[in-house]
């Protein structure tokens, strides 16, 4: 006899990262496929981390205590009701576990992090994709989705890998109209990036609704994506609940101390924003000239690019291989003929603009 698996687990499609390696690259890589910071870390953070070398026999604090202080301070809120752990990832993880089970249902948009579905099915439940409209969550959708098995609700805001977002009174209506009992799941990871005013304050619905939660990451601003570092905000029984289920040294001392250090460093956050802001625009406006792609709005550190058919996009991604440049295929997501590319460096950008053009 050999242990057997539960039979739902053989439903996962495993998660596959953006790639990371091209062989017998031409050129150095230019990698813009994981939505990675393209200034790197704040110089803190990266001597906060070496400045751990020496604890690393040591277990961290299992609590996070300094790190929730950090973050409970910054955004005014109370520490008690931060949770931290290895990534956001983790956080969804802890939180389907804690709330869904075998035959409940989750609910996510049909073009919504993956992480979503494979967070459902983890546990046995079943996950609720909801078409979007023009790419787009739909609310009044994910409404009429709504049953008697539904536990959570996850909203990606701004959405990756769509870029788009929900207005405050788009979240604010899903909140008013879902049932008290469900879960709403604000996955705020880009949410440092967004400057439009309109843009719900996730943090103040979360102390307004107990059945709201917002998480946040340090992998996309704050450039610790190595390090495996996020949080959620919620009420402080729900908290208490992810604390009885996290494993009991969940983040790392150095990813810790690193964190800390970054929401210190002021001057690298907005330089990270006005960065990012820039070349969003001039992406968005050098894209909409070539008549052979469309462009779609983004708030967020990336743009999604359609190429009009799969055999365009399958050209494009291999010349911008070809140039050692890597990009995310989006296949995975149902949009296969999108291209997601990263906001990178100046030098990155103009790259890969001259290579998108010359398509043309």
């Amino acid at each position: 006899m050999k242990p057997i698996a539960h039979n739902y687990l053989s439903e996962i499609e495993n998660y596959k990262p953006g790639k990371a390696k091209i062989s017998n690259a031409k050129n150095k890589i230019i990698k813009l496929s994981s939505n990675e910071n393209a200034l790197g870390a704040s110089k803190e953070a990266i001597e906060a981390y070496r400045n751990c070398a020496l604890e690393i026999a040591r277990y961290p604090d299992g609590s996070c205590a300094n790190l929730r202080e950090g973050i409970a301070n910054k955004n005014n809120i109370s520490a008690d009701r931060i949770v931290c752990g290895a990534g956001s990832d983790e956080i969804l993880a802890l939180l389907t576990a804690a709330f869904a089970g075998h035959d409940d249902e989750i609910i996510y948009s049909e073009h919504g992090f993956l992480m979503y579905p494979i967070s459902a099915k983890r546990v046995g439940a079943k996950a609720i994709k909801v078409k979007e409209k023009n790419l787009k969550t739909d609310i009044d959708a994910i409404l009429a989705a709504i049953t008697t098995k539904t536990k959570i609700i996850f909203i990606a805001n701004p959405n990756n890998p769509t870029g788009s977002y929900l207005n405050k009174s788009e979240v604010e209506k899903l909140i008013s109209q879902t049932p008290k009992n469900i879960l709403i799941v604000l996955d705020h990871a880009y949410e440092e990036f967004v400057i439009e005013k309109d843009y719900p304050n996730a943090i103040e619905l979360v102390n307004q609704y107990s059945n709201v939660v917002t998480t946040r990451t340090f992998s996309k601003i704050y450039g610790l994506a190595s390090l495996r570092i996020g949080w959620c905000y919620s009420s402080e029984e729900i908290a208490n609940i992810l604390n009885k289920v996290r494993g009991p040294f969940n983040v790392s001392e150095a990813a810790q101390k690193a964190a800390l250090a970054s929401l210190t460093d002021e001057e690298f956050f907005a330089k990270s924003v006005n960065h990012n802001k820039k070349w969003l625009d001039i992406f968005f406006e050098e894209l909409t000239k070539i008549k052979t792609v469309k462009a779609y709005p983004s708030i967020a550190n990336f743009i999604l690019v359609d190429f009009g058919s799969i055999e365009n996009c399958h050209n494009a991604n291999n010349k911008l291989l070809e140039n050692s440049i890597i990009v995310r295929e989006m296949q995975a997501y149902g949009l296969p003929t999108c291209l997601r590319i990263t906001i990178g460096t100046e030098e990155e950008n103009l790259e890969v603009l001259k290579v998108l053009k010359n398509l043309a």
